[in-house]
């Protein structure tokens, strides 16, 4: 009997140096080889740790979610409700992956403005164009600071040389002058300064910014389309953002606090409802359909039968949508950089999917082609993962 419960003891002892080993090494290769990205939504926050997969796909080894009440206008609809849900997302990554060095962190379009800048550089004489050329254009180009506002990244949409050709990489092309038009991505100080409020509670992070109009375009829209001009819409929550891409960055970027949200806030307010209820049938009403007029949509909350008839759910759907329409027709009027018109508008984020048959609606009001985007990885590959999946390929490129 010694003998057994000895070996018992040898064997439970062996296993939990293969677990504590198993535990350390893992901790350690999500330090080494993983990014950590914080993807903030109109309605709720996300953090998740990742490495590059094969056939450029992801290996995701965390996902945390928590909501909060979201922003609109430029603001967080509540500061403590946003610093507590990235507390709780940034505190539980750090539980399950033994810790993180940095997190990138995706900064929505509302909190964002663009400034895009045309400058040349000539040469003595025609000659090979370096690295360094390209740096001391982009030195060049930047704007003078502005009060309230931080530079967080920059691109350069293109290039053009002496002989007109447009160019996205100019290194080792030969010129007697280098144009290039560039993009720069400034966030609002308040929103960085609740930030920093809300990383303070975790020492030893650093934080890099990120901003996700950009990152979605730059993942999502393939090389080809944006190098003749791309149009993205996000259809989020609270707040949506459009988008007009040229090359390796956006020409213009336009944020407005309407989404779906607001589609399931009509439905409360027309047929006073609750808001439970009205979200529920967001889900439930497909603008495709081709019910009879007796149709009926039903939903239980707390205990009380709601029912209404399936054509006027989708009318009052349809009124929504097409407010959202206006918007994006506004938006499509004040960029007059370039001809996009006969642009298909690409559609993608946490809302487009929320109704169904909401972007064949859109293609009607719009009478435009609308194309759905979404990352093209397997389990993933649905709108609602656009914005987290475009920040984690991103940071992934920024890590190398």
């Amino acid at each position: 009997m010694s003998r057994f419960f000895c070996f018992i003891l040898l064997t439970l002892k062996r296993l939990y140096y293969i677990i504590y080993y198993i535990i350390k090494n893992g901790a350690y290769i999500v330090r080494s080889n993983c990014v950590a990205v914080l993807d903030i939504r109109s309605s709720d926050v996300c953090a998740i740790v990742g490495e590059r997969g094969v056939n450029n796909t992801f290996i995701i080894k965390s996902k945390y979610t928590c909501s909060y009440d979201g922003y609109a206008e430029g603001e967080l609809l509540d500061e403590k409700s946003f610093v507590s849900a990235v507390n709780d997302v940034v505190r539980s990554t750090m539980s399950a992956t033994g810790g993180v060095k940095s997190f990138y962190v995706g900064i929505p379009g509302e909190f964002l403005k663009l400034k895009n800048v045309d400058k040349v550089l000539s040469f003595q004489s025609a000659k090979r164009i370096s690295g360094s050329d390209c740096r001391l254009l982009m030195d060049m180009s930047v704007p003078k600071p502005e009060g309230g506002w931080t530079n967080i990244r920059h691109s350069c949409l293109y290039y053009v040389l002496s002989d007109k050709r447009k160019v996205i990489e100019p290194i080792g092309e030969v010129s007697d002058s280098l144009q290039g038009k560039s993009c720069f991505y400034y966030c609002n100080n308040a929103f960085l300064n609740t930030l920093a409020k809300a990383f303070s509670a975790f020492k030893g992070i650093s934080i890099n910014y990120i901003p996700i109009n950009y990152a979605e375009a730059m993942y999502l829209v393939e090389a080809e389309k944006r190098d003749e001009c791309a149009v993205l819409f996000d259809l989020g929550y609270i707040s949506s953002t459009y988008s007009v891409i040229c090359g390796n960055g956006l020409l213009y970027s336009e944020s407005f606090s309407v989404g779906v949200g607001h589609l399931a806030f009509l439905l409360m307010t027309e047929l006073d409802i609750p808001f439970e209820v009205a979200q529920s049938y967001l889900s439930t009403v497909n603008l495709n359909a081709k019910e009879k007029l007796s149709s009926v949509e039903e939903c239980v909350y707390e205990g009380k039968l709601y029912a209404y008839s399936a054509a006027e759910l989708r009318n009052i759907i349809r009124e929504g949508l097409d407010g959202i329409c206006e918007t994006i027709e506004e938006c499509r009027q004040n960029f007059t950089g370039r001809n996009i018109d006969n642009k298909p508008l690409l559609v993608t984020g946490e809302g487009i999917k929320v109704v169904r048959g909401t972007a064949e609606h859109l293609a009607g009001r719009l009478v435009r082609n609308v194309d759905l985007v979404a990352p093209k990885v397997p389990y993933y590959d649905k709108p609602h993962f656009s914005s987290s999946l475009s920040l984690l390929d991103m940071a992934l490129k920024d890590a190398k």
